[in-house]
């Protein structure tokens, strides 16, 4: 069979369409699968939302409250497209105790444990020593089943003051960094 000169050197075939049009039917192709893709997966990383917060926050309630700055409204584009929500905290406490986190869809918690006697049901928990620092992060992959502006938020919780932000006694030494918390919702296609 004789060379066509294509790039990979596939042989042409007499009375077949195999390589006769090349690259013409390859670019369609591609542009097919691309369009295919692309109608497959609407909405993954095109609506994409994200808080940042850079300074601290300071907190000491025994009852869930909102972290001032940790909060988004995202839009889905359909009924059925889930809203995959990511966190990040690290912070302190003033004395040895728990802390617990929970993401909020408008004003329901989700993403929560079970009910479980008169513990608390929480997205993130964590513990810490006083003034050592804790690191707490949550994936959650929510159904809003809505076409409507959505809020997400964090609130947390702790038995003693409670600091996002900050690293071990925050004393003004260039080893005692700070960092940013973030709450990131992303539209994933149903």
């Amino acid at each position: 069979m004789p060379d066509t000169g294509a790039p990979w050197n596939i042989p042409y075939v007499a009375g077949t369409d195999l390589v006769s049009d090349w690259p013409t039917d390859s670019l369609a192709l591609a542009n097919a699968i691309d369009a295919g893709l692309d109608a497959a997966y609407v909405g993954i990383g095109t609506n994409v939302v994200q808080a940042v917060k850079t300074n601290t926050f300071t907190l000491n309630s025994s009852t869930f409250a909102d972290v001032t700055g940790l909060s988004v409204a995202i839009t889905p584009t359909t009924n059925t497209a889930k809203v995959l929500i990511l966190v990040q905290l690290t912070g302190i406490v003033g004395a040895t105790n728990n802390i617990g986190f929970q993401i909020v869809r408008d004003s329901t918690a989700i993403g929560i444990a079970d009910a479980a006697g008169n513990r608390t049901r929480a997205t993130i928990s964590a513990y810490s020593a006083a003034t050592e620092a804790y690191n707490a992060a949550a994936i959650f992959l929510d159904s809003p089943a809505t076409t409507s502006a959505t809020t997400y938020k964090v609130q947390m919780l702790c038995g003693a003051s409670v600091t996002i932000g900050i690293n071990s006694d925050d004393a003004d030494l260039a080893l005692r960094p700070r960092s940013i918390q973030t709450l990131t919702a992303i539209e994933v296609a149903a």
